[in-house]
């Protein structure tokens, strides 16, 4: 009678060790924290303190928060059911040849691949937070405590705005050192910013349906990433081999500017001091750089620059200022947020 009661302990403790040891398992294999907006977090973990939800990215290998209103919990848990840990789990083609499942499994492939390439496209950067589904240039600033994507236009406000990247392409040493390169009206720029180490995201591709650009005759060749090399014209598109600098701008009561000096020094020895330089990474999919400055910036006028290579820059540039006190900009991706 003992042995049989032992017998029945020894099931019972086991078939609970496997209750709990199992969902341990399946959260270290990692699975999906899913957010109101459609984003998600890949996580291993996460425990719910008050009204904030505290989780261990399998991606970032660190802790991160998020307000609980932001997560769906349906959404959350319907996944966990379906999918499991690891990943999605494909449709199974059972009987090759039953039409129904093999149309099945082809449209389960179709879907997951547009997913992954909405992933790729429109990258979350912050739990809640995505870059927007078009081109250009954003810096993730942070407003009231809030943080945002503010959208930075060219200095040339009459170029062909379809593309948001134009390159108006500067040899360096063609002009005199005092002529100003980079002129814009005004004491501060549309934009500033609030935060004096932001992180600017590029736009890599074109907007979806836009047509080529058109060549100009002698101007110098700028890689297109991915279409085919053209002509460089006021509507290329980034490359991914360009690289980025920060260039403080003089500023007076009326206007700012950048001389032609100031642009050769950019790709001429040292960096002077007026020149903050970035570290770049292609985000995965190819859709998006990130720029990151190596160093924080003073209150003041600056300009994003492209170096398109050793002789040529940019100079159609981005500016923005820097300024903490700055009222929020208009233009902006702000958190989808929810309760607090």
């Amino acid at each position: 009678m003992m042995r049989r009661l032992t017998r029945v302990f020894c099931l019972a403790a086991a078939i609970f060790l496997a209750l709990t040891v199992l969902p341990a398992l399946a959260q270290a294999n990692g699975y999906r924290l899913i957010m109101k907006d459609g984003s998600y977090q890949i996580i291993t973990k996460y425990e719910v303190i008050g009204k904030r939800v505290r989780y261990y990215s399998a991606e970032r290998h660190d802790w991160e928060e998020v307000p609980a209103g932001m997560v769906d919990w349906v959404a959350t848990e319907k996944w966990k059911r379906e999918y499991g840990p690891g990943g999605e789990k494909p449709t199974e083609v059972t009987n090759t040849n039953d039409p129904g499942q093999v149309e099945a499994a082809k449209l389960d492939a179709e879907e997951r691949a547009a997913r992954e390439a909405e992933r790729d496209r429109i990258p979350v950067i912050l739990p809640g937070l995505r870059l927007p589904d078009e081109s250009g240039v954003w810096a993730l600033d942070t407003f009231d405590g809030q943080p945002e994507l503010a959208h930075i236009t060219q200095t040339n406000g009459d170029l062909n705005r379809e593309y948001e990247h134009s390159v108006k392409p500067y040899r360096v040493g063609s002009k005199r050192g005092s002529q100003e390169l980079i002129e814009q009206d005004g004491f501060a720029a549309r934009v500033e910013l609030h935060v004096q180490q932001p992180v600017f995201y590029v736009s890599l591709t074109r907007p979806k349906g836009a047509p080529e650009p058109p060549a100009l005759d002698g101007a110098m060749t700028v890689n297109t990433h991915g279409a085919s090399e053209v002509k460089g014209d006021k509507g290329a598109v980034s490359s991914p081999n360009s690289r980025y600098a920060i260039v403080a701008l003089s500023a007076d009561p009326h206007r700012r500017w950048a001389t032609a000096e100031q642009m050769d020094r950019l790709v001429e020895g040292p960096a002077p001091t007026y020149v903050t330089e970035m570290t770049k990474q292609i985000l995965p999919g190819g859709y998006w750089m990130k720029l990151t400055p190596e160093s924080p910036l003073l209150i003041g006028q600056y300009a994003l620059v492209e170096i398109l290579g050793p002789h040529h820059i940019n100079v159609d540039a981005w500016a923005f200022g820097v300024n903490p006190q700055a009222p929020d900009n208009t233009d902006v991706v702000s958190v989808v947020d929810g309760s607090q």
